[in-house]
């Protein structure tokens, strides 16, 4: 059975996705994908996007869409870190050309990876690049009956950078109430896994979360990784807001 480690939302925070791939290191996986978000918010959105490409596939998600065309629905210090993003990644220190390929490999991002039974990506399965499922959509019926009507059996998603299990009778079940792992043998038991964030977890939890997922089961993985780094890095860049870094000691 393939194992397969499942990140997403790195948003630029190329410390934290060291930290987690030196972990996947360790669990014998078969490949690595990703959800979406490589960019915005973090200072080092080059190296995220070289490291994401070798991955077997990453979809996109609203972030990396934000780099291609204007964006819509931000708040002010997102906005201005998209922009910087964008300015970065087009004019990068190592090239124009290295600039024109990563400007390609976003464009060449998919919306969404469907393998039959798992679904992939970065907001919903209504909504695959833009729509939020939070913990508190459990109360929202029509909407969680609608989403589940598109769930094959399984689908990995991000967005909210909040990890955890949503099932087919409308729970959210939070990593800290799993365990070891999480079973989805059963494909009549349809879910959704929220991967959680590499880059800005907004859990409470500052660590990077992940999923390994082999067929049979979910397992959440949290790794430390240099936080002071990071906030250090966004601190030293004028055009992004200092709060961008600030809140990750928190998770928020």
């Amino acid at each position: 059975m393939t194992r397969t480690a499942i990140v997403s939302d790195i948003h630029g925070n190329y410390t934290a996705l060291q930290a987690v791939l030196e972990d996947i290191d360790g669990q014998n996986v078969d490949r690595i994908v990703c959800l979406g978000d490589v960019i915005g918010y973090g200072p080092s959105p080059c190296e995220c996007l070289d490291e994401v490409s070798k991955f077997e596939f990453c979809v996109l998600g609203n972030h990396d869409s934000s780099a291609l065309f204007d964006p819509e629905g931000f708040n002010l210090a997102a906005e201005q870190a998209i922009f910087w993003t964008r300015s970065r990644i087009q004019s990068p220190v190592d090239g124009a050309e290295e600039g024109r390929r990563r400007m390609q490999f976003i464009c060449g991002l998919p919306r969404v990876v469907d393998e039959g039974s798992s679904l992939f990506v970065h907001g919903s399965p209504r909504s695959p690049t833009n729509e939020y499922v939070f913990p508190e959509d459990t109360q929202n019926i029509k909407k969680m009956e609608k989403l589940f009507s598109l769930v094959p059996s399984i689908c990995f998603q991000g967005h909210t950078h909040v990890p955890g299990i949503f099932t087919c009778d409308f729970r959210f079940v939070r990593p800290c109430e799993i365990g070891a792992g999480y079973g989805v043998g059963d494909p009549s038991q349809r879910v959704m896994v929220n991967v959680g964030s590499v880059g800005q977890p907004r859990d409470g939890d500052p660590r990077s979360c992940y999923v390994v997922y082999d067929g049979q089961s979910i397992e959440f993985r949290r790794v430390e990784y240099d936080v002071e780094k990071t906030v250090q890095a966004i601190e030293a860049e004028p055009e992004l807001d200092d709060f961008l870094g600030h809140r990750l000691r928190e998770g928020r």
